[in-house]
Protein backbone atom coordinates (compact mmCIF):
# COMPACT_ATOMS: atom_id res chain seq x y z
CA UNK A 1 0.00 0.00 0.00
CA UNK A 2 3.04 2.38 0.35
CA UNK A 3 4.46 2.01 -2.94
CA UNK A 4 1.61 4.40 -4.59
CA UNK A 5 2.51 7.31 -2.37
CA UNK A 6 6.57 6.53 -3.27
CA UNK A 7 5.24 6.47 -6.83
CA UNK A 8 3.42 9.65 -6.77
CA UNK A 9 6.37 11.36 -4.81
CA UNK A 10 8.60 10.64 -7.46
CA UNK A 11 6.96 11.53 -10.25
CA UNK A 12 6.05 15.17 -8.71
CA UNK A 13 10.14 14.87 -8.05
CA UNK A 14 10.46 14.52 -11.58
CA UNK A 15 7.88 17.30 -12.60
CA UNK A 16 9.29 19.42 -10.43
CA UNK A 17 12.92 19.19 -11.54
CA UNK A 18 11.91 19.17 -15.51
CA UNK A 19 10.31 22.98 -14.40
CA UNK A 20 13.95 23.82 -12.80
CA UNK A 21 15.50 22.74 -16.18
CA UNK A 22 17.06 24.60 -19.04
CA UNK A 23 14.06 22.42 -21.40
CA UNK A 24 11.49 24.49 -19.60
CA UNK A 25 13.02 27.09 -19.53
CA UNK A 26 13.62 27.55 -23.52
CA UNK A 27 9.63 25.98 -24.04
CA UNK A 28 8.79 29.43 -21.92
CA UNK A 29 10.45 31.53 -24.44
CA UNK A 30 9.34 30.15 -27.19
CA UNK A 31 6.05 30.80 -25.67
CA UNK A 32 6.91 34.11 -24.72
CA UNK A 33 7.84 34.78 -28.41
CA UNK A 34 5.14 33.84 -29.84
CA UNK A 35 2.25 35.57 -27.57
CA UNK A 36 4.65 38.49 -28.09
CA UNK A 37 4.11 38.51 -32.21
CA UNK A 38 0.50 37.33 -31.74
CA UNK A 39 -0.14 40.58 -29.77
CA UNK A 40 0.53 42.79 -33.14
CA UNK A 41 -0.46 39.88 -35.85
CA UNK A 42 -3.19 36.93 -34.40
CA UNK A 43 -2.84 35.12 -37.35
CA UNK A 44 0.69 34.26 -36.68
CA UNK A 45 -0.82 32.09 -33.97
CA UNK A 46 -3.33 30.76 -36.24
CA UNK A 47 -3.47 26.90 -36.61
CA UNK A 48 -2.44 27.07 -40.55
CA UNK A 49 0.64 29.33 -39.59
CA UNK A 50 2.01 27.06 -36.63
CA UNK A 51 1.79 24.25 -39.51
CA UNK A 52 3.48 26.03 -42.14
CA UNK A 53 5.79 27.08 -39.24
CA UNK A 54 6.79 23.77 -38.17
CA UNK A 55 6.89 22.37 -42.16
CA UNK A 56 9.18 25.28 -42.81
CA UNK A 57 11.52 23.93 -39.42
CA UNK A 58 11.34 20.43 -40.20
CA UNK A 59 14.90 19.70 -41.99
CA UNK A 60 16.12 21.84 -39.64
CA UNK A 61 14.72 20.26 -36.39
CA UNK A 62 16.20 16.29 -38.28
CA UNK A 63 19.85 17.70 -39.02
CA UNK A 64 20.04 19.51 -35.84
CA UNK A 65 19.62 16.22 -34.27
CA UNK A 66 21.53 14.65 -36.20
CA UNK A 67 24.48 16.95 -35.45
CA UNK A 68 23.78 16.74 -31.86
CA UNK A 69 24.45 12.78 -32.06
CA UNK A 70 28.14 14.23 -33.43
CA UNK A 71 28.57 17.24 -30.89
CA UNK A 72 27.69 14.40 -27.96
CA UNK A 73 30.50 12.43 -28.76
CA UNK A 74 33.11 15.33 -28.48
CA UNK A 75 33.27 16.79 -32.01
CA UNK A 76 31.58 18.06 -34.78
CA UNK A 77 30.28 17.92 -38.07
CA UNK A 78 30.71 21.23 -40.44
CA UNK A 79 30.01 18.87 -43.55
CA UNK A 80 26.24 18.24 -42.97
CA UNK A 81 25.13 21.22 -45.01
CA UNK A 82 27.25 20.54 -47.79
CA UNK A 83 26.51 16.75 -47.71
CA UNK A 84 22.76 17.69 -47.69
CA UNK A 85 23.30 19.46 -50.81
CA UNK A 86 25.55 17.32 -52.41
CA UNK A 87 23.16 14.68 -52.13
CA UNK A 88 20.24 16.43 -53.10
CA UNK A 89 21.22 17.62 -56.25
CA UNK A 90 22.38 14.28 -56.87
CA UNK A 91 18.92 12.65 -56.61
CA UNK A 92 17.85 15.88 -58.66
CA UNK A 93 19.73 14.96 -61.38
CA UNK A 94 18.75 11.03 -60.98
CA UNK A 95 15.32 11.99 -60.90
CA UNK A 96 15.64 14.33 -64.06
CA UNK A 97 17.18 11.75 -66.21
CA UNK A 98 14.83 8.76 -64.94
CA UNK A 99 11.27 10.50 -64.04
CA UNK A 100 9.71 7.70 -63.42
CA UNK A 101 11.94 6.01 -60.68
CA UNK A 102 9.81 6.50 -57.97
CA UNK A 103 10.29 7.86 -55.06
CA UNK A 104 11.34 5.00 -52.71
CA UNK A 105 14.68 4.29 -54.75
CA UNK A 106 15.39 8.03 -54.32
CA UNK A 107 14.96 8.05 -50.61
CA UNK A 108 17.36 4.61 -50.56
CA UNK A 109 19.60 6.26 -52.42
CA UNK A 110 20.03 9.38 -50.34
CA UNK A 111 20.53 7.73 -47.27
CA UNK A 112 23.03 5.35 -48.60
CA UNK A 113 25.17 8.35 -50.01
CA UNK A 114 24.83 10.49 -47.04
CA UNK A 115 26.15 7.91 -44.92
CA UNK A 116 28.69 6.57 -47.57
CA UNK A 117 29.96 10.71 -47.27
CA UNK A 118 29.44 10.53 -42.94
CA UNK A 119 31.84 7.00 -43.33
CA UNK A 120 34.37 9.79 -45.32
CA UNK A 121 34.38 11.76 -42.34
CA UNK A 122 34.17 8.84 -39.82
CA UNK A 123 37.61 6.96 -40.96
CA UNK A 124 39.39 10.71 -40.91
CA UNK A 125 38.28 10.98 -37.49
CA UNK A 126 38.55 7.38 -36.57
CA UNK A 127 41.28 6.05 -37.93
CA UNK A 128 43.84 8.80 -38.66
CA UNK A 129 42.93 10.72 -35.11
CA UNK A 130 42.70 13.82 -36.94
CA UNK A 131 40.51 16.96 -35.75
CA UNK A 132 36.67 16.68 -36.54
CA UNK A 133 36.70 20.49 -37.66
CA UNK A 134 39.77 20.12 -39.72
CA UNK A 135 38.08 17.10 -41.35
CA UNK A 136 34.58 18.27 -41.90
CA UNK A 137 35.97 21.38 -43.10
CA UNK A 138 38.04 20.33 -45.59
CA UNK A 139 35.13 17.96 -46.86
CA UNK A 140 32.90 20.50 -46.79
CA UNK A 141 34.53 22.49 -49.41
CA UNK A 142 35.63 18.94 -51.52
CA UNK A 143 31.38 18.03 -51.63
CA UNK A 144 30.53 21.90 -52.80
CA UNK A 145 33.10 21.72 -55.11
CA UNK A 146 31.52 18.13 -56.80
CA UNK A 147 28.21 19.77 -57.16
CA UNK A 148 29.95 22.29 -59.52
CA UNK A 149 31.79 19.41 -61.62
CA UNK A 150 28.77 16.73 -61.73
CA UNK A 151 26.77 20.35 -62.84
CA UNK A 152 28.82 21.95 -64.49
CA UNK A 153 27.13 25.42 -61.86
CA UNK A 154 24.04 24.92 -63.72
CA UNK A 155 20.41 24.62 -61.80
CA UNK A 156 18.41 21.52 -61.96
CA UNK A 157 14.84 23.34 -61.69
CA UNK A 158 11.26 22.07 -61.08
CA UNK A 159 10.37 21.43 -64.70
CA UNK A 160 12.72 18.61 -65.19
CA UNK A 161 11.38 17.18 -61.76
CA UNK A 162 8.70 14.49 -61.86
CA UNK A 163 5.57 14.67 -59.69
CA UNK A 164 6.18 12.31 -57.13
CA UNK A 165 9.78 13.76 -56.45
CA UNK A 166 8.46 16.67 -55.52
CA UNK A 167 4.92 16.28 -54.25
CA UNK A 168 5.53 13.46 -51.68
CA UNK A 169 6.78 15.73 -48.57
CA UNK A 170 3.78 17.61 -49.43
CA UNK A 171 0.85 15.08 -49.03
CA UNK A 172 -1.56 16.40 -46.27
CA UNK A 173 -2.65 14.23 -42.89
CA UNK A 174 -4.11 15.18 -40.41
CA UNK A 175 -3.49 19.11 -41.48
CA UNK A 176 0.31 18.67 -41.15
CA UNK A 177 2.68 17.95 -44.49
CA UNK A 178 4.36 14.62 -44.56
CA UNK A 179 7.40 16.83 -43.71
CA UNK A 180 6.34 17.46 -40.60
CA UNK A 181 5.10 14.07 -39.97
CA UNK A 182 8.68 12.38 -40.87
CA UNK A 183 10.30 14.69 -38.61
CA UNK A 184 8.09 14.63 -35.62
CA UNK A 185 8.96 10.99 -36.42
CA UNK A 186 12.52 11.53 -36.54
CA UNK A 187 12.29 12.88 -33.01
CA UNK A 188 10.72 10.66 -31.57
CA UNK A 189 13.54 8.00 -33.01
CA UNK A 190 16.08 10.32 -31.66
CA UNK A 191 14.54 9.61 -28.24
CA UNK A 192 14.26 6.64 -28.38
CA UNK A 193 17.78 6.00 -29.87
CA UNK A 194 19.99 7.89 -27.16
CA UNK A 195 17.82 7.10 -24.31
CA UNK A 196 16.93 3.65 -24.49
CA UNK A 197 19.69 1.69 -26.35
CA UNK A 198 23.12 1.19 -25.41
CA UNK A 199 24.11 2.28 -28.52
CA UNK A 200 22.81 5.74 -27.94
CA UNK A 201 23.90 6.08 -24.09
CA UNK A 202 27.66 5.15 -25.26
CA UNK A 203 27.27 8.97 -27.48
CA UNK A 204 27.15 10.13 -24.15
CA UNK A 205 29.64 8.59 -22.12
CA UNK A 206 32.55 8.47 -25.09
CA UNK A 207 31.87 12.23 -25.04
CA UNK A 208 31.62 12.79 -21.75
CA UNK A 209 34.64 11.20 -19.62
CA UNK A 210 37.05 9.19 -22.88
CA UNK A 211 39.05 7.70 -19.63
CA UNK A 212 36.21 5.91 -17.96
CA UNK A 213 34.54 5.10 -21.45
CA UNK A 214 37.60 3.23 -22.22
CA UNK A 215 37.43 1.09 -19.06
CA UNK A 216 34.00 0.36 -19.54
CA UNK A 217 34.87 -1.33 -22.46
CA UNK A 218 33.59 1.99 -25.05
CA UNK A 219 35.77 2.37 -27.99
CA UNK A 220 34.97 6.72 -27.96
CA UNK A 221 36.55 6.85 -31.43
CA UNK A 222 34.40 3.85 -32.82
CA UNK A 223 31.05 6.14 -31.40
CA UNK A 224 32.65 9.17 -33.07
CA UNK A 225 32.81 7.35 -36.37
CA UNK A 226 29.04 5.69 -35.85
CA UNK A 227 27.76 9.21 -35.13
CA UNK A 228 29.41 10.56 -38.23
CA UNK A 229 27.56 8.18 -40.45
CA UNK A 230 24.18 8.81 -38.54
CA UNK A 231 24.60 12.34 -39.07
CA UNK A 232 25.64 11.64 -42.76
CA UNK A 233 22.62 9.28 -43.72
CA UNK A 234 20.23 12.26 -41.95
CA UNK A 235 21.61 14.75 -44.26
CA UNK A 236 21.43 13.00 -47.14
CA UNK A 237 17.82 12.33 -46.31
CA UNK A 238 17.06 15.88 -45.30
CA UNK A 239 18.72 16.85 -49.19
CA UNK A 240 16.21 15.10 -51.20
CA UNK A 241 13.45 16.61 -48.62
CA UNK A 242 15.82 20.30 -49.47
CA UNK A 243 15.05 19.75 -52.96
CA UNK A 244 11.60 18.74 -52.87
CA UNK A 245 10.66 21.50 -51.10
CA UNK A 246 12.34 24.29 -52.83
CA UNK A 247 11.77 22.92 -56.22
CA UNK A 248 15.48 23.92 -56.93
CA UNK A 249 18.59 21.98 -56.88
CA UNK A 250 22.34 24.54 -57.30
CA UNK A 251 25.64 24.32 -56.28
CA UNK A 252 24.68 27.13 -53.12
CA UNK A 253 22.02 25.04 -51.94
CA UNK A 254 22.13 25.35 -48.00
CA UNK A 255 24.82 27.18 -47.94
CA UNK A 256 25.38 27.97 -44.06
CA UNK A 257 22.78 25.82 -43.22
CA UNK A 258 25.01 24.02 -40.78
CA UNK A 259 25.49 26.62 -38.58
CA UNK A 260 21.83 27.22 -38.06
CA UNK A 261 21.80 23.10 -36.85
CA UNK A 262 24.62 24.21 -34.88
CA UNK A 263 23.00 27.21 -33.28
CA UNK A 264 19.74 24.81 -32.62
CA UNK A 265 22.27 22.09 -30.38
CA UNK A 266 24.00 25.01 -28.35
CA UNK A 267 20.65 27.08 -27.73
CA UNK A 268 19.21 23.70 -26.66
CA UNK A 269 21.94 22.92 -23.81
CA UNK A 270 24.05 20.85 -25.72
CA UNK A 271 27.62 21.09 -24.28
CA UNK A 272 30.25 21.69 -27.34
CA UNK A 273 32.83 19.32 -24.91
CA UNK A 274 30.38 16.42 -25.79
CA UNK A 275 28.32 14.52 -22.98
CA UNK A 276 25.69 16.54 -22.28
CA UNK A 277 22.52 17.55 -24.09
CA UNK A 278 18.91 16.66 -24.28
CA UNK A 279 16.77 15.56 -27.35
CA UNK A 280 14.00 17.92 -26.20
CA UNK A 281 16.30 20.99 -25.67
CA UNK A 282 17.51 20.39 -29.57
CA UNK A 283 14.34 20.52 -30.97
CA UNK A 284 12.63 23.78 -28.63
CA UNK A 285 16.64 25.20 -30.04
CA UNK A 286 14.97 24.76 -33.59
CA UNK A 287 11.94 25.75 -33.42
CA UNK A 288 13.16 29.19 -31.17
CA UNK A 289 15.24 29.36 -34.67
CA UNK A 290 12.29 28.60 -36.21
CA UNK A 291 10.08 31.35 -34.97
CA UNK A 292 12.41 33.96 -35.08
CA UNK A 293 12.95 32.90 -38.39
CA UNK A 294 9.26 33.59 -39.35
CA UNK A 295 8.50 36.48 -37.28
CA UNK A 296 11.60 38.94 -38.91
CA UNK A 297 9.10 39.15 -42.21
CA UNK A 298 5.64 39.50 -41.02
CA UNK A 299 6.66 42.29 -38.62
CA UNK A 300 8.27 44.19 -41.27
CA UNK A 301 11.81 43.44 -41.00
CA UNK A 302 14.12 44.59 -43.83
CA UNK A 303 15.11 41.15 -46.29
CA UNK A 304 18.72 43.15 -45.62
CA UNK A 305 18.82 43.38 -41.79
CA UNK A 306 16.78 40.11 -40.90
CA UNK A 307 19.63 37.82 -41.21
CA UNK A 308 21.64 40.25 -38.82
CA UNK A 309 18.77 40.42 -36.75
CA UNK A 310 18.48 36.58 -36.35
CA UNK A 311 22.37 36.20 -36.17
CA UNK A 312 22.35 38.62 -33.30
CA UNK A 313 19.47 36.93 -31.77
CA UNK A 314 20.96 33.38 -31.26
CA UNK A 315 24.39 34.91 -30.16
CA UNK A 316 22.82 37.06 -27.29
CA UNK A 317 20.71 32.86 -26.65
CA UNK A 318 24.02 31.12 -27.13
CA UNK A 319 25.85 33.50 -24.67
CA UNK A 320 22.87 33.15 -21.53
CA UNK A 321 22.80 29.82 -22.73
CA UNK A 322 26.69 29.24 -21.63
CA UNK A 323 26.23 31.35 -18.81
CA UNK A 324 23.40 29.05 -16.89
CA UNK A 325 24.11 25.93 -15.60
CA UNK A 326 24.13 23.86 -18.19
CA UNK A 327 26.14 20.75 -17.27
CA UNK A 328 23.80 20.60 -14.60
CA UNK A 329 20.93 20.62 -16.01
CA UNK A 330 21.16 18.70 -19.22
CA UNK A 331 21.33 14.77 -19.18
CA UNK A 332 24.81 13.27 -18.44
CA UNK A 333 25.79 9.40 -18.38
CA UNK A 334 28.87 9.73 -16.34
CA UNK A 335 30.23 12.21 -14.64
CA UNK A 336 33.78 13.97 -14.85
CA UNK A 337 36.17 13.09 -11.86
CA UNK A 338 36.39 16.08 -9.63
CA UNK A 339 39.86 18.09 -10.06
Amino acid sequence: MAAAPAATTTRRSALHRWIASRDAALAALNVVLAVAVALRFPDFVAPSNLADILDDTAILFLLALAQMCVILTGAIDLSVAANLALTGVTVALVNAAHPGLGVAPIIVLALVMGAALGAFNAVLVWKLRLPSIVVTLGTLAVYRGCIFLITGGAWVNSNQMSDAFLGFIRVPFLGLTLLTWIALAGIAAATWFLNFTVAGRNLYVAGGNRSAAFYAGIDPWRMQALAFVISGAVAGLCGYFWVSRFAVAYVEVAQGFELQAIAACVIGGVSIAGGLGTVAGVVLGALFLGLVKNALPLIGISPFWQMAIAGAVITVAVIVNARGDGRAAGRRILEEKAA
